[in-house]
């Protein structure tokens, strides 16, 4: 019997329709979840159309548009997996059962995840280096750990798709109900605006934490707001309208969690708080950069930004030490990768270094400021 090394058309058309199920599975869920752990959804999707839309697809608010097209540019990317796992592998792949296919999940989720993180996505065939810098590998990871959570169910809908009975049958019907109503019951949940799960741990830290951090990202995103409509250089006025996206989106999220998790109305920052708070430019500082136009304007804005961004970071950094609820502490780490990758982006990172900049920034505590190198071209 002649073996075919890719697999047969059956295997090719259950792992194509195994790819629709995964990718539309993953995005319902990374969709009413992101929040729940400190994520702007619709920041992510619009980060996830920059891959092969680029520049074009930042915007201080998202577009529906560009939503559609980073969610559906995920949908792609899940379906090529899927595709790749049961059709290309399908010689080793397609006859494993539902258990074994269970236990290959999250190595098939770290190995996927990983290579469009450090690979496909920085280095080629995109060639773009928002990504990587802007999420943590940790979301990519949950991602495809989610669209690979369907793969057990492949054995039953290949038999189906060769018009044979199954045993797999009942394992699939009861998997697949239980990825419907656990899909269902998030939804429902988020219709009606419940379901986040009480503060845990100690309150002081994180309340503080969440207004001194929203009253930092709100400076952070006016500052931004002047790079849209002043910035000479057409990239650094993207990359100032997705900063805008970003901490508005972390702003909406750190409100939401203040209002379920405590009684009170949170309170403004003192003018002492606002003074103590890392990074933060003066007034004059703010007036100057009103003032400033052409490339005088950019490198000024650079400058300030970097040393606002870094002053964040390091308000993160304290966070992942001291945050009571390790939501906060999720959110914290997203907050420090995404700033320190901004300022590696405002300073042309791209390619083999701005991965390795992403690793940095993914892995290693803050250290030496890295505005200093801003500072240092601002005033060349």
């Amino acid at each position: 019997m002649l073996i075919r090394p890719f697999g047969d058309a059956k295997a090719w058309r259950a792992a194509a329709l195994l790819g629709l199920l995964s990718s539309t599975f993953s995005t319902l869920v990374s969709q009413l979840t992101a929040a729940r752990i400190g994520r702007d959804a619709v920041v992510d999707w619009m980060v996830v159309a920059a891959i092969p839309l680029r520049d074009a697809a930042l915007s201080p608010e998202p577009t529906w548009p560009v939503i559609a097209a980073g969610i559906l540019f995920h949908q792609w990317a899940a379906f090529f997996w899927a595709l790749v796992f049961f059709g290309l592998l399908g010689r080793w792949t397609a006859r494993l059962s539902p258990a074994t296919l269970l236990v290959l999940c999250g190595p098939w989720a770290l190995l996927t995840s990983s290579l469009e993180w450090f690979v496909l996505v920085p280095l080629l065939p995109f060639r773009q280096p928002i990504f990587t810098l802007e999420q943590p590998y940790w979301i990519g990871f949950l991602v495809h750990l989610t669209s690979a959570s369907i793969y057990p169910l492949f054995p039953a809908l290949r038999d189906r798709i060769a018009g044979r009975p199954s045993p797999h049958r009942s394992f699939a019907a009861l998997w697949a109900g239980l990825a419907a109503a656990g899909a269902s019951a998030l939804g429902l949940l988020a219709l009606l605006g419940w379901g986040e799960v009480p503060h845990l741990g100690d309150e002081a830290f994180d309340q503080s934490y969440l207004r001194r951090m929203t009253e930092h990202h709100a400076q952070g995103a006016q500052l931004a707001s002047l790079a849209v409509a002043k910035a000479e250089d057409p990239h650094l006025r993207a990359l100032a309208g997705l900063m805008v996206a970003a901490q508005n989106g972390e702003i909406a999220v750190m409100t939401q969690w203040w209002d379920s998790w405590f009684p009170t109305l949170s309170p403004l920052c003192t003018p002492q708080e606002r003074e103590a708070m890392p990074g933060m430019p003066r007034p004059d500082e703010v007036d100057a950069l009103r003032q400033a136009e052409g490339r005088a304007f950019d490198a000024l804005f650079v400058a300030l930004m970097s040393r606002h961004h870094a002053g964040a970071v390091q308000m993160a950094d304290e966070a992942l030490g001291q945050a009571g609820d390790p939501r906060v502490s999720l959110l914290s780490h997203a907050i420090r990768h995404q700033q320190r990758g901004e300022i590696d982006l405002m300073l042309g990172a791209r390619d083999l270094a701005a991965v390795a900049a992403a690793a940095r920034n993914l892995l290693l505590p803050f250290g030496q400021v890295p505005a200093d190198r801003a500072l240092d071209r601002a005033g060349t």
